[in-house]
């Protein structure tokens, strides 16, 4: 059994191995990787990404980050494709193949097929001299001299290549697109990474009572207010005009200090010039001013008006923290 140091040593010896094979790629980026982001740019289908084994999980990768970033595809398993599923092709499809040796039996048998039907074929293999890449319209090369593992069989440096690759089209597409966070947002409406793109202050305080006082209310109509509300904080108004916050934390400092409880009302209390957010602002970013001011509570005001507030378990709720 390896000790601690040698499997420390043997999982940085991995990492550095792969790195230098992701870094040789740069040198393999060249006209036809030019082209077929523009064929795939300019294509009004969608793309078919194919392959076996460990390509076809890769494939089934770049699948889904061309669908998450506005580019439409579709994943086709090399053997079924024999089997039915060529039928997915349709016309106007750009085909990938993706083969570290460009021989498989599955490829050799699929790729006159798919010339047949008349759609480009690009091939993303390691071995630009093999049968594939010999019949491919277009050869990305994703060539590594070796695999990671100590015996060079199982697939690692060449399916890293492979991955790398793919997101270097995708990449380049999102560009070609000027594709935003916003429309990023549409396809990933889930979770927590959706939530940041999509959710607004607004979506969050709907539920949330409108504390407020104004800044005659003596002592007994803050702390009834603040505890019925149950968010922690009060909103200072007078004639529709914001003033100032009163916190639960304000309430216990003014009583440490000895103040005169029968006399105190609201304006002796508050803070002025509250931190405030408009309801159009993203979650995301609420999440980010209640941490720069290590504050707990946001009044939201829209135009000079108050419409709410925004508490950090609201933001917590969702995920966002």
């Amino acid at each position: 059994m390896k000790n601690s140091i040698e499997i420390k040593q043997i999982a940085k010896d991995t990492l550095a191995i792969e790195r230098d094979s992701i870094a040789s790629l740069i040198d393999h980026i060249d006209d036809d990787f030019a082209e077929v982001v523009k064929l795939i740019y300019s294509c009004n289908g969608r793309v078919v990404v194919s392959g076996i084994g460990k390509s076809a999980i890769i494939a089934q990768k770049i699948v889904a980050t061309f669908n998450s970033t506005g580019t439409p595809a579709l994943f086709m398993h090399a053997a079924d494709a024999i089997h039915g599923d060529l039928g997915m092709v349709q016309d106007n499809d750009p085909v990938i193949l993706i083969s570290k040796s460009g021989d498989t039996p599955e490829v050799k048998v699929l790729v006159p097929l798919v010339k047949k039907m008349g759609n480009k074929l690009i091939a993303l293999t390691g071995n630009k001299q093999s049968y594939l890449g010999e019949q491919a319209d277009y050869r990305l090369s994703c060539h590594v001299d070796k695999e990671a593992c100590p015996n060079n069989l199982a697939p690692t440096n060449s399916t890293t290549a492979q991955m790398v690759m793919g997101d270097a089209l995708a990449v380049c597409l999102i560009k070609m697109r000027d594709f935003k966070s916003g429309d990023f947002a549409k396809y990933h409406p889930g979770g927590a990474l959706g939530k940041k793109l999509y959710l607004r202050v607004a979506d969050l305080i709907v539920q949330n009572e409108k504390p407020e006082v104004s800044p005659s209310a003596d002592l007994k109509e803050v702390i009834l207010e603040i505890s019925s509300k149950r968010l922690g904080v009060t909103a200072v108004v007078d004639n529709g005009t914001l003033k100032g916050i009163i916190t639960d934390g304000d309430l216990r400092r003014m009583l440490s200090k000895g103040a005169d409880v029968n006399s105190v009302n609201a304006s002796d209390i508050m803070s002025k010039d509250p931190k405030s957010i408009s309801s159009e602002t993203m979650a995301v970013k609420a999440v980010q001013v209640m941490k720069e001011k290590n504050i707990s509570q946001l009044l939201v005001v829209d135009e000079g008006e108050y419409v709410g507030v925004l508490h950090f378990h609201d933001l917590f709720k969702e995920g966002l923290i």
